[in-house]
């Protein structure tokens, strides 16, 4: 899959706390999870972004708690991909769940500014800063987390396969 965007810069250990706080948990519906994303660490990011952003974040991406809500709220903000030095092991997997691409690039991470236009083959691993066009390498995606990523998410995939 290609995904090309704006890149949202920000720091390291960025907690599911911030990325969906816990005040609006009382909820699951992605559109309502969607307006309050990144809101305690970027209060303008729900303004700002749109649909096909790219975050670009330091290391341990998504630590804290281990709720789904986090990957769901970014995906439903209109962020296609995150890219990251280094990822939390629970939201590493709940992003691949719900259909949100993620990538694991450290020399990316530490060229791409905030404002850059990057582009994303999760197929070959390939992230392009196209503002520098300046080409990075990163881990492609196994098939099956391919297809999982495609399908947007684990429970449409099973869907889709029990379906046939």
């Amino acid at each position: 899959m290609r995904y090309e965007g704006r890149a949202f810069r920000y720091g390291r250990d960025v907690d599911t706390d911030v990325i969906i706080p816990a005040r609006y948990l009382n909820t699951s519906d992605p559109a309502e999870l969607a307006k309050h994303c990144m809101e305690d660490l970027d209060v303008t990011f729900v303004e700002k972004v749109r649909p096909g952003d790219i975050i670009v974040a330091e290391e341990n991406f998504g630590c804290g708690s281990s709720r789904e809500h986090a990957p769901i709220a970014i995906k439903a903000a209109g962020v296609d991909a995150v890219i990251a030095k280094s990822f939390a092991r629970i939201f590493y997997r709940n992003s691949i769940n719900t259909g949100l691409a993620i990538l694991e690039c450290p020399e990316a991470v530490d060229a791409v500014a905030a404002g850059d236009t990057v582009s994303v083959d999760t197929d070959t691993g390939t992230i392009t800063d196209v503002t520098t066009g300046t080409t990075f390498q990163a881990q492609p995606f196994p098939p099956f987390i391919a297809e999982i990523i495609e399908e947007g998410g684990l429970v449409n995939r099973w869907k889709k396969k029990l379906a046939k």
